[in-house]
């Protein structure tokens, strides 16, 4: 297949970018990686009249780590410099345990955070981290700007809170508090491809051993990613035990509504979600308590 007509242009800036977009509105898309856009452009599932490249536009691509404050990740940054950067990956560490689950390195050479957000595949590992981190979204126009939480900019499956004249151009991480431990953990058919089913699973502790925050976020067991943190009540302000871990994971097993696919019904999915849930929760406790 190829794609339908379009118009190219190379954005210079990341002004003339936003007003290329402010001009053309849903006309237009924006070619970043072009990892999910030009599968979908091939099959024409997407047809843009006016394909705006922003690859050379340098603002909005990096890694800001703070010692104290949040860290700033360009929207333009493609994942094998999160993978490549030791200290974002020491800060947090549930970053770099998802990044080798994601495609496969040639899609990881060219992928960019902000395009796999912007696309919001329901199975996508990333959309789920940003939720489960409490990342922030800086979202453009040619006219404004504005914040929005991650868990707010997703709205559906494929479908997101950006306007027809805006961009995502900064993931914003707060800093994670001491003696948080996490894990992500997903199973699929085969290494790359979409998860059956991924969980994203924080945990902190206090001095004295005793949970005081936890956060739990599946991916590819509903039309966004679903955050079950409430299922985590149960920890707070008690040591986490092995039957309490049981507990949090039935109830999450009911905070979803998986749709099934051909390589995993319902039921299955609901059930290998459960079991990554345990297993996640149980090896971020392990960390939180070695201080990981």
């Amino acid at each position: 297949m190829k794609p339908a007509p379009f118009k190219y242009i190379a954005a210079t800036s990341l002004a003339h970018a936003l007003a290329l977009k402010s001009e053309h509105g849903d006309e237009a898309k924006f070619l970043a990686g072009g990892q999910s856009l030009m599968p979908t452009m091939n099959f024409r599932l997407a047809r843009p009249t006016v394909l705006i490249d922003i690859n050379g536009i340098d603002e909005v691509s990096g890694v800001d780590l703070s010692e104290t404050g949040p860290t700033c990740i360009g929207a333009m940054t493609r994942y094998r410099t999160l993978e490549r950067d030791a200290r974002l990956a020491a800060a947090f560490p549930l970053i770099r345990e998802a990044l080798p689950e994601i495609a496969h390195p040639q899609i990881r050479n060219r992928g960019t955070l902000g395009g796999n957000l912007c696309h919001a595949d329901p199975a996508s590992e990333m959309p789920a981290l940003a939720v489960a981190l409490r990342a922030r979204l800086k979202i453009q126009s040619s006219t404004q700007r504005r914040w929005i939480a991650a868990s707010d900019f997703f709205l559906g499956a494929l479908t997101t809170d950006l306007q027809p004249d805006e961009m995502l151009t900064t993931i914003e991480l707060p800093p994670l508090g001491p003696r948080t431990g996490s894990c992500f953990m997903e199973i699929a058919r085969r290494r790359g491809d979409f998860a059956i089913a991924g969980v994203a699973a924080m945990v902190t502790l206090d001095d004295d051993d005793t949970c005081i925050g936890a956060r739990l976020v599946f991916c590819g067991v509903g039309e966004m990613p679903v955050d079950a943190s409430d299922a985590t009540d149960l920890f707070k302000g008690e040591a986490i035990s092995d039957k309490a871990i049981r507990d949090v994971a039935a109830l999450a097993q009911n905070m979803i509504d998986p749709g099934g696919s051909v390589h995993a019904s319902a039921d299955y999915q609901r059930h290998v979600a459960g079991v990554l849930t345990e297993r996640a929760l149980t090896t971020a406790h392990q960390r939180a308590r070695d201080g990981q």
